[in-house]
């Protein structure tokens, strides 16, 4: 017998068996019991959550000669059974994607003046409809607004965003959700009862999660998990043939977390890194674990975890472990990890420092006892530093008065020898010791804390500006010229110029030139850095900035914002390869022309 994917085998067939999109198939199934039919449809969505299943079902629905009472299609009429058979002629389907041009539309635009032979209406159904082109669009416009009674156009597209606004106003739209966990695992419950497959509801919920919405993928990925667990699909086996981190790793970092122990979070990343998980993966998933943590830890927020019913028990007695001024920071410092995951240069140690900060959240304070075996916190390393420099000044203050101690010691010693008799008997030389030791210049007392060296003031003093430093003066003030951006540019590059001669500023002159300042509301100008370091250093010389741009505009009004990208804004440097390759494949000119000379970049 033929061997048939569980997303074919499984396909729905009637509306009622359509999964997850019941507010949907409702509506559809009312508009063939009323026959009050639009002329045109559109079904957008993510991938695999129905949207030609419930086309072709809709299609066939239209056309059955006699409909159940709830709208669904009898399933026994010529119509039904030309259409199970696949011999329809009223029913087309159309792949926008390998015929989207206006010839293919043209073509389309033919068979709709022949009305339908057999059944009421001709039903065009055009799958991935955002790949059209413009001039196909342009051409299907006309047909789309004004079709013959008899035609019935179905669009389904996953990228609504891509279709004209012009075609959006033509047609009625129904927006299809993503799958929920719970309704994936009970489909999947479903299929393999039927298939006589064993299965666990943990492995179930992996694959389910691993989907991320669609049942398509959900039902590939069970046929996967079933050829390689042969027919006992297990939570071990799902893990180890979709190379899934395991959840467990997430509760054990966060117990670890909680108890302080460095060390041991340290072997278990190690142990996810050699098994060929990215540190940044594992850094996600534990951001997505601590989310769930959170929201176990109210009732009202419990079920918004997508998560069996198992799982959900772990996280709400995990969470009753945590407190949630942990779980806050936590989900702070691991998004930071993640906005500077792509720009750091060693991401393994990014990882390895996200997770000892996070280790270290409850840790006690240095003067208390310190909870596990973690290293005590950067804050008690200023704290030796600052108590090794008052010792080094102690010490060299003692130094500088041992020269004079000596001095008077001496000088006190001939004093006293000179005033005693010369003989060598005993009360002579008590009395030489006793005159000694009074005439004695004792050693000064140091007052470490007189020193004036603290943790707090060295912070005071890294932030503090030198007594030279003199903010620059506006002296345009009057002035409130109007500049465009290209004049920002210009000005702004020119600013780099300068800053760059200067050894001080050398380096972040570099990175601001590949900035590109622009005017959100004039005259407030927007600078985002691509990192918090560069934030921080541009935050130091802004008004600086301001008082340059405002001289070299002609603008005293100018706000400077300064903000830090977001994790989409930020897009990779092309090599000088792939600038070449980008203008080749955007010109047919110049590709044209490197094919016939045999161009290629040195």
């Amino acid at each position: 017998m033929e061997y048939i994917v569980s997303a074919r085998k499984y396909r729905p067939m009637s509306f009622d068996s359509v999964v997850g999109q019941s507010a949907l198939t409702t509506t559809l199934k009312n508009a063939v019991k009323s026959g009050k039919l639009a002329h045109a449809y559109l079904f957008c969505g993510p991938r695999g959550v129905g949207k030609t299943t419930c086309a072709r079902i809709f299609a066939k629905a239209i056309n059955c000669s006699s409909p159940t009472d709830d709208g669904e299609a009898c399933g026994h009429c010529e119509s039904c059974e030309a259409f199970s058979e696949q011999r329809s002629y009223n029913i087309f389907e159309l792949d926008a994607a390998s015929n989207n041009s206006v010839e293919n539309i043209k073509s389309l635009m033919d068979q709709t003046r022949i009305p339908p032979q057999v059944g009421k209406y001709k039903v065009f159904i055009i799958d991935e409809v955002h790949m059209l082109s413009t001039a196909a669009f342009n051409a299907f416009l006309k047909t789309l607004e004004e079709p013959p009674s008899y035609v019935i156009f179905i669009l389904a597209t996953t990228e609504k965003h891509k279709i004209l606004p012009t075609i959006l106003s033509r047609c009625q739209i129904y927006d299809f959700e993503r799958m929920t966990v719970a309704n994936t695992i009970n489909h999947l419950k479903m299929v393999a009862e039927k298939e006589g497959i064993a299965y666990e509801e943990e492995a179930l919920a992996v694959i389910a999660e691993k989907a991320d919405g669609g049942m398509r993928d959900a039902l590939s990925i069970f046929d996967q998990a079933a050829s390689f667990s042969q027919g006992n699909i297990t939570y071990q086996k799902v893990i180890e043939d979709l190379n899934v981190l395991d959840a467990e790793n997430y509760f054990r970092i966060v117990d670890l977390s909680v108890e302080n122990k460095v060390p041991e979070v340290m072997v278990l990343l190690n142990d996810c890194i050699n098994n060929g998980f990215d540190p940044g993966l594992l850094i996600n998933g534990l951001a997505s674990h601590m989310r769930n943590v959170l929201m176990a830890k109210d009732a009202q927020t419990l079920p918004l975890l997508e998560v069996s019913e198992q799982q959900r028990q772990r996280y709400s007695q995990q969470a009753q472990r945590c407190d949630t001024k942990f779980l806050y920071k936590a989900l702070k410092i691991a998004n930071n990890c993640d906005v500077n995951y792509r720009q750091s240069s060693n991401k393994r140690l990014l990882a390895e420092i996200t997770l000892i900060q996070i280790a270290q959240i409850t840790q006690a304070d240095d003067d208390g006892t310190v909870a596990g075996r973690s290293p005590k916190r950067l804050k008690s390393l200023f704290r030796r530093l600052a108590h090794n420099a008052q010792l080094a000044k102690a010490a060299q203050v003692a130094q500088a008065e041992q020269p004079l101690q000596r001095a008077a010691h001496s000088k006190a010693q001939q004093e006293v020898v000179g005033t005693v008799p010369t003989d060598n008997d005993k009360t002579s030389n008590d009395t030489v010791k006793t005159a000694a030791a009074k005439q004695q210049v004792h050693q000064p007392k140091v007052n470490i804390g007189s020193l004036g060296v603290s943790f707090g003031n060295l912070m005071k003093a890294a932030k503090e500006k030198p007594s030279y430093y003199k903010e620059p003066e506006l002296k345009n003030k009057d002035e409130d010229n109007r500049f465009s951006e290209d004049d920002l540019l210009r000005q702004w590059r020119a600013m780099c110029n300068r800053m760059g001669n200067s050894p001080q500023h050398q380096a972040l002159a570099s990175r601001m030139k590949n900035i590109t300042p622009s005017i959100t509301t004039f005259p407030h100008i927007e600078v985002v850095a691509i990192s918090s370091m560069m934030l921080d250093e541009m935050e130091r010389i802004k008004n600086r900035i301001r008082v340059t741009l405002a001289q070299e505009l002609h603008n005293a009004n100018i706000v400077i914002d300064l903000r830090l990208a977001e994790q989409q804004e930020i897009k990779p440097k092309m090599s000088r390869q792939e600038l070449f390759d980008t203008v080749v494949k955007d010109n047919d000119a110049v590709m044209k022309l490197v094919e016939t000379l045999g161009l290629s970049l040195v």
